[in-house]
C-alpha cells in the first residue's frame, strides 16, 4: 500500500477539504496510508516538497509569486484550491451588534504577521474604506501567542482563522464582530501544490481521485458530521465549537465542489499582491499552476 505525507503550512479547519481527504477515508479507499505533519514556523511547506519529505503539502500561489519576484522558477506546481475566500475574522472583546470595519481605526488589533495574512489584512480594511494607518497593529507572534495574549487582555480586536475565533466566543473571551473573506470576495486563497512528476504519476492521479471526492463531500455534508470525524486533530477544541467553524466556512461559500484554480482566482490575488506592492508584474498562470 503507497504511503502519503501531507504538509500543512498552517492547521486550522479552514483547511477541511484536506483534512476531510484523510478523516473521510477517501485516501483509504484509494488505497494510501497516509501522515501528516505541520511546518515550522518561518519554513515554506515547499521545502518538504523540494527534499523529499512530502509529497503533497497546503501552500499558496503567493508563495509562487516570491519565487518569481526573487527570479526563480518555482519547482513546485498548485494544481488544486483548498479555499476560494480568505478565512479570518474579525473578533472583538466586546459584544458589537452593528459592528463597523471604522471601529478598527484607532483601537489595538492584535493581526497576525504573516506574509499573506497581513497583506489581505490591508486589502479588506482597503476595500472597507478605512485607513489602516489609524489602526494601532500589534504583532504578538504566531497564531498560539496571538491568542494567548488576546485572552491575557491585549487589544480590542484580533485577527484569527477559525475554529480560534469561535473557541474564544465559546470561552466568553470575544465576540466575532466580522469575517475578511465576504469584504475581500472570491480569490484562490490556499491551494495545494505538488512536484510536477508526482502529479503526473500513478499515485498523484489517485490523490486527485480523493481530493475531488472529498471536496463533493465537504461542501454539501452537514457541518456536524464533518466535525465529528474531524475532532480527534482538533484537541483543544469542542467538537460544537468545530461544528460552528465549519459552518461559517460552509455558509460563506469557501469551499466550492471544484477543485481548479479558476483564472478569475488567479487574478484576484494578482490583484490584492498589487495593491501592497508585492509583485512588479502580473506573472503568468503557468508559471505556478498546474492545469
Amino acid at each position: 500500500m503507497p504511503k502519503i505525507h501531507i504538509q500543512f503550512t498552517l492547521f486550522s479547519a479552514f483547511y477541511s477539504p484536506l483534512i476531510s481527504t484523510m478523516t473521510g477515508n477517501f485516501l483509504s479507499e484509494e488505497g494510501f496510508e497516509y501522515e501528516w505533519s505541520v511546518a515550522e514556523p518561518g519554513v515554506s511547506a515547499l521545502e518538504a516538497l523540494a527534499d523529499g519529505s512530502a509529497q503533497v503539502v497546503q501552500s499558496t500561489i503567493s508563495q509562487g509569486f516570491s519565487s518569481l519576484e526573487r527570479g526563480d522558477a518555482p519547482l513546485a506546481r498548485h494544481f488544486a484550491l483548498v479555499n476560494n475566500m480568505d478565512g479570518f475574522f474579525i473578533t472583538g472583546r466586546d459584544r458589537e451588534d452593528s459592528f463597523s470595519w471604522a471601529s478598527l481605526e484607532g483601537a489595538e488589533v492584535l493581526v497576525h504577521h504573516g506574509g499573506q495574512p497581513m497583506t489581505m489584512f490591508k486589502y479588506a480594511c482597503h476595500k472597507a474604506g478605512i485607513d489602516i494607518s489609524k489602526i494601532n497593529i500589534i504583532d504578538a507572534g504566531n497564531a498560539n501567542e496571538m491568542d494567548a495574549a488576546f485572552r491575557n487582555g491585549q487589544g480590542r480586536y484580533i485577527h484569527q482563522q477559525g475554529p480560534a475565533p469561535q473557541q474564544l466566543e465559546a470561552d466568553g473571551v470575544g465576540y466575532i464582530a466580522a469575517a475578511l473573506g465576504p469584504m475581500i470576495g472570491a480569490c484562490a486563497f490556499s491551494s495545494l501544490a505538488a512536484l510536477p512528476d508526482w502529479l503526473e504519476s500513478d499515485d498523484g492521479t489517485a490523490f486527485c481521485r480523493a481530493y475531488a471526492r472529498a471536496r463533493r463531500y465537504i461542501s454539501s455534508a452537514p457541518a456536524a458530521e464533518i466535525a465529528s470525524s474531524q475532532k480527534p486533530l482538533f484537541p483543544g477544541v469542542s467538537e460544537a465549537v468545530l461544528t460552528q467553524c465549519i459552518r461559517a466556512y460552509q455558509e460563506m461559500g469557501c469551499w466550492p465542489t471544484d477543485m481548479v484554480i479558476s483564472e478569475e482566482g488567479y487574478q484576484a490575488m494578482l490583484d490584492i499582491f498589487d495593491f501592497d506592492q508585492k509583485i512588479t508584474k502580473r506573472h503568468a498562470y503557468d508559471t505556478i499552476c498546474y492545469r
